[in-house]
């Protein structure tokens, strides 16, 4: 029997339909199945489920089957304008705007009714489009983050399929080269193109009509890169995503393709067994793991944050941070003190110039790890900091971890230390008094102005990608100029 809204109210104007089609009044119908007319107008309108009993009774006074009657499609067009426009109606999107709904009568037109389903399918449309203010993002990004703390950054079923996947391709050991990720490709149905004219609002394109999955060229150094783009790719399939609804359903679907590249690139029964081994050693270290799998050193410290926890119960922290100081990606569970807004979101944020993230910028040579201790107002951590740089800039990848865990770490030994307040302005925000005092309004600095504070984040299903863009783009490259399946001359 039916029991959703939309099925009780489908299932009401097939009855409807069937009791006009026989010439019966709602009395009549009544007087032949035992009930009153008002009891079958509240069928008929959706607001009561029949018994079977009292169903099959209505399917023989009009002479169909109950099959016929509890079938989901609408008797016909009028009926199917009407069930979409209750629905439209009755979601959370149209409540929200706080206006009375529309009632449908016998004298509104077809076009009427199509009418004002245009404009509930536009506002829909807008809504998917996953809008989201500056702060929404953060607000979003922020419980995300929150969320994978509770859980230590871990994901059982995403690392189980994963070796699933790894193992059906025939991978065993070792890194996971360009073979194995074109294999995987393969038995999802995908094939793997490298192409010259990726949209700029895309790192891949997926063509899920003719199955081929686009990627930058295979020449672009930083095969790691590569790979990982690949696998998120197929991620979406794998992991059965649809549209975004929002920008947290957005961000959650990227932290889960992320994730899910990670764990192929590094699979957990092969990076477990390798920590544990360093832990044993006192050895651990993010360049060895970084060199053990053939990815960067991103890529396996924020892998160690999957890990080391939920296996090996280190707790610790991930930062990303640029060459000004503001921190672009971080994941702690170690209680490190870290600057964040009102809205507890830490991206962004300047973190303090003592942590090693900041001070290693400083440090003549830049091809290795740097080790520091810092004493905190939460305790004390060590930590490794390796720098890089981009075309956007420079950066530094830190791990670390609370004082007592240090001992399983190579770099322990070090006797770099350093002393940090903050969030005390009087450690490192605050200018020298003797400064202050010598130069406080006779300086006019002319601030470089990011045009970000003036966007909104972007619009579209996929934020920040240029809908129009990926459509010409597949237009281009789709075999014969003709979608799978289509029939476009």
């Amino acid at each position: 029997m039916p029991t959703g809204a939309l099925e009780l109210a489908t299932l009401g104007h097939r009855i409807r339909h069937r009791r006009v089609e026989c010439g019966l009044t709602l009395d009549e119908l009544g007087g032949l199945v035992g009930v009153a007319g008002s009891h079958l107008s509240l069928i008929e309108n959706g607001k009561r489920e029949p018994k079977l009993s009292l169903l099959q009774a209505i399917a023989s006074a009009t002479g169909t089957d109950v099959g016929d009657l509890l079938s989901p499609e609408p008797p016909h067009r009028r009926a199917a304008l009407e069930l979409e426009l209750e629905s439209a109606q009755s979601s959370p999107v149209f409540r929200r705007l706080g206006v009375p709904p529309v009632r449908v009568t016998k004298s509104m037109s077809d076009a009427t009714l199509e009418a004002i389903l245009g404009l509930h399918r536009e506002l829909h449309r807008r809504e998917r489009e996953a809008i989201a203010t500056p702060e929404e993002a953060r607000r979003a990004n922020t419980e995300l983050r929150l969320r994978q703390r509770e859980r230590n950054n871990y994901f059982s079923e995403i690392e189980r399929l994963a070796e699933k996947q790894l193992k059906a391709a025939g991978h065993t050991s070792g890194a996971v080269t360009h073979r194995t990720v074109s294999i995987m490709a393969e038995q999802l149905g995908f094939e793997l193109l490298y192409v010259n004219d990726l949209p700029h609002s895309a790192r891949s394109v997926t063509d899920l009509a003719n199955g081929r999955i686009y990627l930058p060229p295979a020449s672009i150094p930083g095969g790691h890169g590569l790979r990982s783009m690949a696998l998120q790719a197929m991620a979406h399939r794998l992991l059965g995503h649809a549209p975004p609804t929002d920008y947290a359903d957005f961000l959650q679907q990227r932290l889960e393709i992320n994730y899910y590249a990670a764990c192929c690139l590094m699979p957990e029964t092969a990076s477990v067994a390798f920590l544990a081994q360093a832990r044993k050693d006192r050895d651990l270290a993010v360049e060895d793991f970084r060199d053990a799998f053939g990815v960067t050193h991103e890529a396996a410290a924020m892998r160690m944050t999957n890990l080391l926890t939920e296996h090996l119960g280190i707790t610790l922290h991930f930062l990303r941070v640029d060459g000004v100081g503001a921190i672009n990606r971080v994941y702690e569970n170690d209680a490190l003190p870290l600057p964040m807004d009102i809205t507890g979101s830490i991206e962004g944020q300047v973190v303090c110039r003592r942590f090693s993230a900041r001070a290693a910028f400083s440090e003549r040579n830049r091809t290795t790890e740097h080790y520091q201790y810092t004493d905190t107002p939460a305790g004390t951590y060590w930590c490794s900091t390796q720098t890089g740089s981009t075309l956007d800039g420079e950066f530094s990848i830190t791990v670390g971890v609370p004082f007592d865990d240090a001992r399983w770490f190579r770099g322990r030994e070090t006797a770099k230390r350093a002393t940090s307040t903050c969030p005390d302005d009087s450690c490192c925000r605050r200018p020298d008094a003797a400064l202050t005092e010598r130069w406080a309004g006779r300086a006019w600095p002319s601030a470089r102005v990011h045009m970000q504070m003036f966007t909104p984040l972007p619009r579209g299903a996929f934020p920040g990608v240029d809908d129009g863009e990926v459509y010409a783009f597949l237009d281009r490259h789709a075999p014969g100029g003709q979608i799978a399946g289509d029939a476009r001359s």
